[in-house]
This record gives structure tokens, C-alpha cells and sequence, in this order.
């Protein structure tokens, strides 16, 4: 019975049906590829379009293709449009008009092109910021600062991130720069000031000035031998301490040590004169 069923296996009919061969890997298993198409016709490759469908799943097809096109509006590459939104996938579910609105209002500043690609790659929050925070720090930077327009614009290409500062904080670090380093506006542009943190900044002044490689120009003094804020700013740390401080890795971080010490106890003191007055006036 077995022979007889094997040699019917060569007749017409009797052929086993051929195994269906596995599906090749891609975006169509369970999702429709027509959103995966349009993605590709958008500029994005088919692996840039999975990367894609990845970010925030249970979005519509619809929301996601919006942003995504926006975004190239903007100028940014299909690879660029999709970095931006791998750090920042909050951008997805946020609303086309929302997105037009703040690039509008970035051009106004003067972004506009190239730069305003790079602000926004550099710095995906200024999409997400709120409209009242980000004016008020613009308008700190340019009333209370008086930074130029075009000193601003210059700003906020290699800082974009300044517009996420607190207003109080941001006002402090430009007081400390102008006043307590002596360094004007043009100088901090040039130097990129507010990419550093303030507190390494204020580190490596203080260590330079207790050293005595840095003093405080006087009011209209415009020559001095002070390092350059750009050195200053932007040399690694091993070369900041070797070039400029003439010191080792081992004293600053001694110095870094005591002085955020001698600043809790100036905390401490000033707490303790807060508490006297307020003593005095429930007293009076």
C-alpha cells in the first residue's frame, strides 16, 4: 500500500503541494504598506521609512507623514528629518500648524535657510518650547542684554539652546560675563559663551583670577593681557589647565572643591542674615 502510494506520488494530480517560502523581512507584514510607500515617495529609504514606523506605533498614518513633510519643508535631509525625531518623537503628535507657526517665528528672528536647519537639529525643543518662554527670553537678550539683531541671530545658530534657559538664570550668566570678566557683547558671540555651562565657566575664571592670569578691567579699560573668553570657553580641560592656568588636573579639582565649600557657606550666611531681619522686623 506504501509502494503504491509513493509511485502515485509521480502521477498527474498527486503532487504535494510546494511549501510556501517564508516572507522576505520588510515594512508589510502587518502594516500597511501603503503608508510605507508614501514614506519612500517623501525621500526616506525603506530602511529610514522602518526606523520611521517604529517611533510612537499607534499613531496615525496621517499625523506621521505630516511631520515628517514638514520637517523636510524646513530644508533638513530625509536623514536629518529622521535623527531629529528619533531624540524628540513628542514632534510627531504635535500639530502641523503648531509646526509652521514656530518655524515662522524662528525666521523672524533671522533663521532662515541653512541656519534655521541647524538650530533645529541642533536643538529639536525649540518646536516643543512655549511661545511666552521663548519670547521672553528673546526679549531679555535683546532689551536687557542689548544684543544686536544680527548678534542674536548669531546666537541662536551656534546656541539654540539659549532659549530654553530660565530668564532669571539666563540674565545672571550674561551680568557675570560683562560685568564681573569685562567682556562685551561682540566678544561673547564670537566666543559662543552660552554653550558652556555657568558654573564651569565661573570654575575656570575664578581659578585663572586667583591665580592672577585674570583681572577685572576697569570701567572703559578696552586693553587688557586677560585670556580670551574663547580660550577660555572652548579649550578642552587638559589643555585649558597646561596653556592658560598653568596648573594640574590635580589643583583645579582641589580649587572646584573649596569653592563650591566657600559658596555653601556664603549660602548658609546669607540665610542666617535673612533670618536676623526678618527677626527684627516681627520684633518691631
Amino acid at each position: 500500500m506504501a509502494g503504491q502510494l509513493l509511485r502515485g506520488c509521480g502521477r498527474a494530480g498527486w503532487a504535494p503541494a510546494p511549501r510556501a517560502l517564508p516572507a522576505a523581512p520588510g515594512l508589510c507584514p502587518r502594516r500597511g504598506c501603503g503608508e510605507a510607500a508614501k514614506l519612500r515617495d517623501m525621500g526616506f529609504s525603506e530602511e529610514q521609512a522602518r526606523r520611521l514606523l517604529g517611533l510612537q506605533p499607534r499613531l496615525g498614518p496621517q499625523r506621521r507623514e505630516a511631520a515628517a513633510a514638514q520637517l523636510l519643508l524646513l530644508g533638513l535631509s530625509a536623514e536629518a528629518a529622521l535623527g531629529l525625531l528619533e531624540r524628540s518623537p513628542g514632534l510627531l503628535r504635535m500639530p502641523t500648524e503648531r509646526l509652521q507657526e514656530r518655524a515662522e517665528e524662528l525666521r523672524r528672528l533671522g533663521l532662515g535657510g541653512g541656519q534655521l536647519q541647524r538650530a533645529v537639529s541642533r536643538c529639536p525643543q525649540l518646536f516643543t518650547l512655549p511661545g511666552r518662554r521663548m519670547a521672553a527670553a528673546v526679549r531679555l537678550l535683546r532689551e536687557q542684554c542689548l544684543f544686536t539683531a544680527e548678534q542674536l541671530r548669531e546666537v541662536l545658530v551656534t546656541c539654540p539652546a539659549v532659549l530654553l534657559e530660565e530668564p532669571r538664570r539666563l540674565h545672571h550668566y550674561f551680568q557675570y560675563a560683562y560685568f564681573r570678566m569685562g567682556v562685551q557683547q561682540k566678544e561673547m558671540v564670537k566666543a559662543r559663551l552660552f554653550r558652556m555651562p555657568f558654573a564651569e565657566l565661573r570654575n575656570r575664571h575664578i581659578f585663572l583670577e586667583r591665580r592672577g592670569l585674570y583681572q577685572t578691567p576697569h570701567k572703559g579699560q578696552t586693553q587688557t593681557s586677560n585670556p580670551k573668553l574663547k580660550d577660555i570657553l572652548q579649550l578642552p580641560e587638559k589643555d585649558f589647565l597646561a596653556s592658560l592656568a598653568r596648573s594640574t588636573l590635580e589643583e583645579y579639582e582641589v580649587f572646584k572643591k573649596l569653592l563650591a565649600r566657600e559658596e555653601e557657606e556664603e549660602e548658609e550666611d546669607r540665610d542666617a542674615l535673612y533670618a536676623e531681619e526678618d527677626e527684627d522686623l516681627d520684633s518691631e
